[in-house]
C-alpha cells in the first residue's frame, strides 16, 4: 500500500502544532470513495483553523482543507467509479471530518460532485468553497428579486479576498455594477481588472452605524466580513434590498437595530455552503462554468506547498492573501 504526504494537525497544552507526515490509506477515515487529491486550496477558515481559532476542530489529530478535487481511486458507491473526476466542498470537511490537505481523502460518495467537462482540477480549486460561496450568494440575492435592471449598486465586502474576487467577477458578467470594499489601495488596480465600477475604503463601512437608518445606497451587498461592517451595510440598503452573509471575519456580533428591517423591508441571507443540497450544488457549478473565464481564473490564483501552509494560514488571517490559493498536496 502506498503512502503520501498529508499535514497533520495535533493540540499540546492548548497549542496547535503542524507536521508533514507520511500516512497510507488505513489511516484515513470511514467512507465510501477514496480520491487521490490533486488540488486542495487555502480560505480563511484554514488560516482559523491552522492556528487552533474559533473551535471549528474539536478533535485531533486532524488534517485540514475545507475542499478538493481529485480523482477516484476506489470506490464502494454506484454513484463513482475510479478514474472519476470529483469536487468536494463543504459538509464539514476539514473540520469534522480530515480534508484536503494531503495526497488522498476517503469521504461518503454523497459528498462530491462530479467535476465539470470545461474544468480542471486547478481551476475547480481556483473557484473552490470560496467562489462556490459566492455563486450561491448571487443566487440567494436573484431569488430575493434581484435583476440587472435593478438600480443601484452591489456592493461586495473583504473583496481582494477570494469569496470576494469571484463575487466581484460573477456580479460584473451578469451585468450589475459592483462597488468594491477593500482596506488596501494597492488593490485597487487589481479590483478593477476584475470588473468593479468603483472602490470604497473599508473604513466607509467599518465602524457601527451612527444612527439606526442611513442613506439608501445599495441595492444588494455580499459580505464576507460581519460584525459592524454588516451593521452599517443593512443601515444602507435600499426599499427591501438584502445582504447575503457569507462569513464573519470580522466577527459575529450584531450591532445594529430593527428599524431596516421593520421601516425599509431589509434582508440578511444567511449563505450556509457546507450542507447545500445536491440539486443546489450542481446548479451553481454549471453557473460558475459558464460565467468564469479560465483565463481570469488562472490570473487571480496562485499556488503553495504543503510546507508552506502554517506561514499563509497567518498571513490569510492578516489579509495578505489576495485573490485564490490553491495548494497541490503532493509536493
Amino acid at each position: 500500500m502506498s503512502d503520501f504526504p498529508a499535514l497533520m494537525l495535533d493540540e499540546e497544552s492548548g497549542k496547535v502544532r503542524a507536521s508533514i507526515r507520511r500516512l497510507t490509506e488505513s489511516d484515513l477515515p470511514a467512507g465510501d470513495v477514496t480520491v487521490k487529491i490533486d488540488y486542495t486550496t487555502l480560505n480563511y477558515k484554514d488560516g482559523l483553523i491552522l492556528n487552533g481559532l474559533g473551535r471549528l476542530v474539536r478533535v485531533y489529530p486532524h488534517i485540514p482543507g475545507i475542499d478538493f478535487a481529485g480523482t477516484v481511486e476506489h470506490s464502494d458507491s454506484a454513484l463513482y467509479k475510479p478514474g472519476d473526476k470529483v469536487i468536494l466542498t463543504g459538509w464539514r470537511v476539514g473540520e469534522t471530518h480530515w480534508g484536503g490537505m494531503a495526497g488522498k481523502a476517503r469521504v461518503k460518495s454523497e459528498w462530491l460532485v462530479p467535476l465539470p467537462a470545461a474544468l480542471t482540477s486547478r481551476r475547480a480549486m481556483a473557484v473552490g468553497t470560496a467562489g462556490f460561496t459566492a455563486m450561491l450568494a448571487v443566487m440567494a440575492l436573484e431569488d430575493h428579486g434581484l435583476q440587472p435592471s435593478n438600480e443601484g449598486e452591489v456592493l461586495v465586502t473583504g473583496a481582494a479576498g477570494g469569496l470576494g474576487s469571484i463575487a466581484i467577477i460573477l456580479l460584473s458578467k451578469l451585468g450589475y455594477r459592483v462597488t468594491a470594499s477593500t482596506g488596501r489601495a494597492s488593490q485597487h488596480d487589481y479590483l478593477r481588472s476584475l470588473g468593479a465600477s468603483a472602490i470604497i475604503d473599508r473604513g466607509e463601512i467599518g465602524s457601527a452605524p451612527a444612527k439606526p437608518l442611513l442613506a439608501e445606497r445599495w441595492a444588494a451587498v455580499v459580505d464576507s466580513v460581519g460584525g459592524a461592517t454588516m451593521a452599517n451595510c443593512v443601515a444602507s440598503l435600499r426599499m427591501r434590498a438584502a445582504l447575503a452573509s457569507c462569513g464573519n471575519a470580522g466577527g459575529v456580533e450584531f450591532s445594529g437595530t430593527v428599524l431596516p428591517f421593520l421601516l425599509r423591508g431589509a434582508s440578511i441571507l444567511g449563505i450556509d455552503s457546507a450542507l447545500c443540497p445536491t440539486p443546489r450544488r450542481l446548479e451553481a457549478w454549471k453557473r460558475l462554468t459558464e460565467l468564469l473565464p479560465g483565463d481570469l481564473l488562472d490570473s487571480l490564483t496562485t499556488e503553495g506547498k504543503l510546507s508552506d501552509l502554517p506561514e499563509l494560514g497567518a498571513k490569510i488571517l492578516k489579509g495578505e492573501v489576495r485573490g485564490r490559493m490553491v495548494i497541490d498536496p503532493n509536493k
